[in-house]
C-alpha cells in the first residue's frame, strides 16, 4: 500500500507540474459547442503552429467569449460548410482558452498547414492594437502547454496565418507582436 501512495504521489506532482502551464481552459462542453466529427491530426506531434484573430468582437468575459465561440462555430459551420470551428482553440480577453477542435485534431484554419499544424487564435480584431496582457499570456501558455502534453513538437516553428494564404490575420499589429514570440519563423 505503500508503494501505491508513493506512486499517486508522484504522479500527482507530475501532473501538477504539466497543468500549472496550461491556462484555464475551457471545453467545448463548456462553452456550448454542437456536435461534430473531425478528422485526426496525421502529423504529430504538430511541428507548427498558426497565430490567427478571428476579426470580430473581442470579448472580455466568460458569457461573452462562450458566446462569440458559438457565433464563430455557427460561421464556420453554416456559412463555410465545414465540419467545425475552424480552430483547434481560441483565447479571450479574459485569459481563457477555448477549445474548439481541441488537440490532435485537424483543423480548417490554414491551407497548407491544416494537416500538420494546431491553429491558434485570439478572439477580436487586432489590425491596429494587440490583445490584451491576459490573451498574450493565455495563448503562449497554451503552446507550452501543447508542448508538455506531446501535442506540439517542442522544436515547433510558429507563423502568423498571411504567411500561409493571403489573408490580413492575424491583424497588422498582432503579428507584428508574434514576431517577437519564440520560435516564430520568418522565412515560410
Amino acid at each position: 500500500m505503500n508503494k501505491f501512495a508513493a506512486v499517486l504521489v508522484l504522479a500527482s506532482v507530475c501532473l501538477a507540474g504539466v497543468s500549472a502551464q496550461c491556462p484555464r481552459i475551457v471545453t467545448r462542453a463548456q462553452w456550448g459547442a454542437r456536435a461534430a466529427s473531425t478528422a485526426q491530426l496525421p502529423i504529430r506531434p504538430a511541428p507548427w503552429v498558426v497565430m490567427h484573430h478571428t476579426a470580430g468582437a473581442h470579448c472580455t468575459t466568460d458569457a461573452a467569449c462562450a458566446q462569440q465561440m458559438r457565433n464563430i462555430q455557427s460561421f464556420h459551420m453554416d456559412g463555410n460548410g465545414w465540419a467545425d470551428i475552424g480552430y483547434n482553440f481560441l483565447v479571450g480577453e479574459n485569459g481563457a482558452a477555448y477549445e474548439g477542435r481541441g488537440w490532435g485534431r485537424q483543423g480548417a484554419h490554414a491551407p497548407g498547414y491544416n494537416d500538420r499544424s494546431v491553429g491558434m487564435g485570439v478572439i477580436g480584431t487586432f489590425t491596429n492594437g494587440i490583445p490584451n496582457a491576459a490573451a498574450r499570456n493565455a495563448a503562449q501558455q497554451l503552446i507550452s502547454c501543447g508542448v508538455s502534453l506531446g501535442h506540439i513538437a517542442s522544436n515547433y516553428w510558429l507563423i502568423g496565418h498571411r504567411q500561409a494564404v493571403a489573408t490580413a490575420c492575424p491583424g497588422n499589429a498582432f503579428f507584428n507582436e508574434i514576431r517577437n514570440w519564440p520560435r516564430f519563423n520568418p522565412n515560410v
